[in-house]
């Protein structure tokens, strides 16, 4: 058993660099595209809200309890071949969301779509944690999170305009195709040497014994709920309110947007403010986002609270996503996913729990929960990354 921890290089080549944006942007293009059409795919299938919001929740609690199994698997594989083997999953399994006969089937085809696309965004965050040294590493962690963002964005517009004009179907075609391209393609990228446990639980052991590893899970479970989980409804509440999927879908597509502009000014940012100065502005940022959410949800209303939750993921999220990747170096693939699986069960959870309130339109109360929710988050995350040393 090797007990050093990976010795980072100083830079990330170009090209690595570029293959890793492109498992994260396809990660969440899959994982986004499916919320501007909810209340298209029902009626398609026959049924009513609730019965196809699983799809969402269910994808997002695959995908969150799939990350530790792949952390521990990428501890000892390596990182490139466990992206390559869930990129081959994923794509049989975006192609048989796309072919679903009934909700029940586009269900379950979802929640095997979230458990394989689950690698992709915790393996690039970790590679870029065994490449980069921590006081570099923000700024590609920026990169990265810009390629996730974009991903979004397009996966909301790209949905909500194919749903529209053409069929919902072809959206799902779209990440599986291009998940079996990156099946060959991340054949280029180089293994960076990592630790390699002696066994599938040690890396767990090590992760679960730092206290600090649980603060962070703790505060990412609650980050979860309240950007990931509420937000999957602010384009049903403009179709509820007669906004046509295809317009919906781009104005929540303005989330991504607004992620991948404001990631840029995080990397300028990186140094100059403290971390926990950019969690504060993204706290603020999100609070008056559903504070103007639950006020009113008017299309005019609602772009401008999707361009302030882009930019206080932009804020937060990569600020506290840096600062789980500095944890648990001997074990920083199982680290990062267990972070990942706090993050997506939170999401799922909010998602889950709010499907009845927003089947009986109840989107006002819905908003402004996550705007007092967003309050302890910050100031847990703000608190503790004050503290941690």
């Amino acid at each position: 058993m090797t007990t050093a921890a990976p010795t980072p290089v100083a830079t990330l080549p170009a090209s690595s660099l570029r293959l890793l944006r492109t498992a994260g942007f396809v990660s969440n293009f899959d994982r986004f595209c499916i919320a501007p059409m909810l209340v298209l795919i029902g009626p398609r299938l026959g049924v009513p809200l609730p019965a196809v919001v699983p799809a969402v929740s269910g994808y997002y609690l695959a995908y969150g309890l799939m990350q530790p199994v792949w952390g521990a698997i990428s501890d000892r594989w390596g990182r490139v071949r466990v992206m390559r083997v869930s990129s081959t999953g994923a794509a049989a399994a975006a192609l048989a969301s796309a072919l679903a006969p009934d909700a029940p089937v586009l269900i379950g085809a979802r929640a095997l779509a979230g458990a394989f696309f689950a690698a992709s965004i915790a393996a690039s965050l970790t590679y870029v944690g065994d490449t980069v040294p921590a006081a570099a590493r923000q700024r590609p962690l920026s990169e990265l999170m810009t390629a996730f963002a974009l991903g979004t964005a397009v996966a909301t517009v790209v949905a909500g305009t194919l749903a529209h004009y053409l069929t919902w179907r072809l959206v799902f075609a779209v990440p599986g195709v291009l998940a079996a391209y990156l099946a060959v393609a991340l054949r280029r990228l180089p293994e960076p040497e990592r630790t390699r446990p002696g066994s599938l639980s040690a890396p767990f052991r090590v992760v679960l014994s730092s206290r600090w590893q649980w603060y962070v899970m703790a505060v990412a479970m609650l980050e979860g709920a309240v950007l990931l989980g509420f937000l999957t409804y602010l384009a049903p509440a403009l179709e509820e309110h007669g906004v046509p999927t295809a317009l919906a879908g781009a104005v929540a597509a303005l989330y991504g947007a607004s992620a991948m502009a404001a990631a840029q000014v995080v990397r300028r940012l990186v140094g100059r403010w403290s971390p926990v100065g950019l969690i504060g502005a993204g706290g603020a940022q999100m609070a008056l986002a559903y504070l103007l959410a639950g006020y009113r949800q008017t299309t005019g209303v609602l772009v401008v609270a999707a361009l302030l939750l882009g930019g206080g993921w932009s804020f937060m999220h990569s600020t506290i996503q840096s600062w789980a990747t500095a944890l648990t170096p001997a074990a920083r693939a199982t680290g990062v996913a267990l972070f990942g699986t706090a993050l997506y069960v939170g999401s799922a959870v909010a998602t889950g729990l709010a499907a009845s309130t927003a089947q009986a339109h109840g989107y006002r109360p819905l908003f402004w929960l996550a705007a007092v929710l967003t309050v302890p988050l910050t100031v847990a995350a703000a608190v503790g990354r004050a503290r941690y040393r």
